[in-house]
């Protein structure tokens, strides 16, 4: 049965290259949150050799794969196309500069689409340490590039079956936008508040006999322009 062996021959190679890109595949998963981590940590040297792992990792998996689409499709070279793709694009948002494409990144459309609506969500540890820290502009400003990602994003309207599920991506960042912008908001309208108190005790410490000014009446009650504004992050 000749045919037969041809067969098995072929499943034989198939079986091999799955059992060579798997654990490559891991490996790119590992090392990508690692650089997320380090990310999150200002590490940013740290992060780019992670990352340089990660790719390396990657482009291993995909030479094996490369020759078997069945087994290349078979969902697990995208998660580590996703993975990888998140930590170059978190760092890129973290970092503020232009974030690479999927050919940059040697990666599949899906695959970034997805990376790129996971990283956005990343941003939200790294937004809420800069809070912690006081740096509201900082966090104001991560808070916008989450926004713009999810505009982007939502806009990519095919079958998931297309995008590699992106609509739930997309669905998930939507939520984590609308909390982020919850606490942002919440966090600066309290820090107002707190420095428009700041002026007024130091005002009335100032001039103790004159008693409370009217500003001081009601600090950082809203007005029709908003909270009292004040100086709380250059």
């Amino acid at each position: 049965m000749s045919l037969v062996a041809a067969a098995r021959q072929e499943l034989a190679a198939v079986h091999g290259a799955r059992e060579a890109g798997l654990p490559r595949c891991r490996e790119v998963v590992r090392a990508a949150s690692s650089a997320i981590r380090a990310v999150h940590r200002l590490d940013d040297d740290q992060a780019a050799a992670f990352i340089a792992d990660s790719e390396a990792a990657l482009r291993r998996a995909q030479e094996a794969l490369a020759p078997y689409p069945a087994v290349a499709y078979a969902g697990f070279l995208h998660d580590a196309e996703k993975e990888y793709a998140e930590a170059v694009l978190t760092r890129a948002l973290v970092g503020g500069t232009p974030l690479p494409g999927p050919e940059v990144l040697g990666v599949g459309v899906p695959a970034w689409l997805n990376g790129l609506a996971e990283a956005a969500s990343e941003l939200r540890r790294h937004l809420l340490d800069r809070l912690r820290q006081g740096r509201t502009g900082t966090a104001e400003g991560l808070l916008e590039r989450m926004e713009e990602t999810y505009e982007a994003l939502v806009g990519v309207d095919f079958p998931d079956a297309v995008t590699g599920g992106l609509r739930r991506s997309a669905d998930a960042l939507r939520a984590v936008v609308e909390r982020t912008r919850s606490d942002v908001t919440t966090t600066v309208m309290q820090l107002r508040l707190q420095s428009a108190l700041d002026r007024c005790s130091a005002a009335i410490g100032a001039h103790p006999a004159d008693g409370p000014s009217d500003d001081c009446a009601h600090p950082g009650v809203p007005t029709a322009g908003g909270i009292e504004a004040g100086t709380v992050d250059p």
